[in-house]
């Protein structure tokens, strides 16, 4: 059973009638993890927000975007507000810009829970205080008072996916997740995605040019360049046996890259120093 399906995307902007995504179509199975991968500017962004009807105001789209039987397309926009974060929730691939500087990071929060479930401030605090305790934010109440400058980006994701946790959608989308993160915050968020993934038995969507990534959370991939999807599939089939070149590079870089920081830092040595 498929939890969302996109059929003949077509994502182009009006104004200069140049087309950025001609024509995908992709699966994401109940449960699983789909991983958009291809490098900068390949169309993943845009695929994910086209999904959520997010997108600037010059880019138009068509195709039809189903979630579980229900064609998203013919959706008014207070419709689709309403099935946002509660079934379709996105994680944004910069914390800083997904809350609004003008105030304190609790105010959205407190009006996104309390438009889908009516809850009271009381209730709402509580849940989130749980939730962000479960991915290893101290002090909730203290963090939901500061404003988003006050945080870091690690802070920020994690609070995105406290929130998600207490929405408990049918489907997250998770763009870029670790890109403005150091390498201990990447770590920290990638294992939190999985523990939300396992916790809400959601679908999930990463993503991601870090193949690194992709292998420790995706089932499945979808390699688009130039807003073409040019290979898909399970992502241990791929990284096996991939038939695309561009796939083949993708999945041949992050260790080509690994090989040349050893043979930089001393070869077979280096790792030998690091492995005790």
């Amino acid at each position: 059973m498929n939890s969302l399906e996109v059929s003949n995307l077509q994502i182009w902007d009006r104004h200069t009638g140049r087309v950025i995504v001609p024509d995908s179509s992709f699966r994401v199975k109940q449960g699983s993890c789909l991983a958009l991968v291809g490098e900068s500017g390949s169309g993943k962004s845009l695929t994910c927000k086209a999904i959520m009807r997010l997108n600037k105001a010059g880019l138009s789209q068509s195709g039809d975007i189903v979630l579980d039987g229900s064609p998203l397309s013919q959706l008014s926009e207070k419709e689709m507000r309403a099935i946002r974060g509660k079934r379709l929730c996105m994680i944004m691939q910069n914390g800083m810009r997904a809350f609004d500087p003008s105030c304190v990071v609790g105010v959205p929060i407190r009006e996104t829970l309390s438009r889908h479930f009516g809850w009271s401030r009381d209730e709402i605090a509580a849940r989130m205080a749980e939730a962000m305790t479960s991915v290893m934010l101290r002090d909730p109440i203290g963090i939901m008072n500061r404003y988003p400058h006050e945080l870091s980006g690690g802070m920020l994701q994690r609070i995105m996916i406290a929130l998600a946790i207490v929405l408990e959608p049918d489907i997250v989308i998770a763009d870029e997740p670790t890109t403005a993160l150091d390498t201990i915050a990447q770590f920290e968020t990638i294992e939190q995605l999985i523990r939300l993934r396992a916790r809400t038995g959601c679908s999930m969507i990463v993503v991601s040019h870090d193949m690194a990534v992709v292998r420790r959370v995706a089932d499945d991939m979808v390699v688009m360049k130039d807003g073409v999807i040019v290979e898909a599939g399970p992502v241990r089939k791929l990284q096996s046996d991939a038939r695309h070149e561009y796939t083949r590079r993708l999945l041949g870089a992050k260790l080509a890259l690994q090989q040349h920081f050893q043979a930089v830092m001393g070869g077979d040595s280096f790792v030998d120093r690091n492995r005790r």
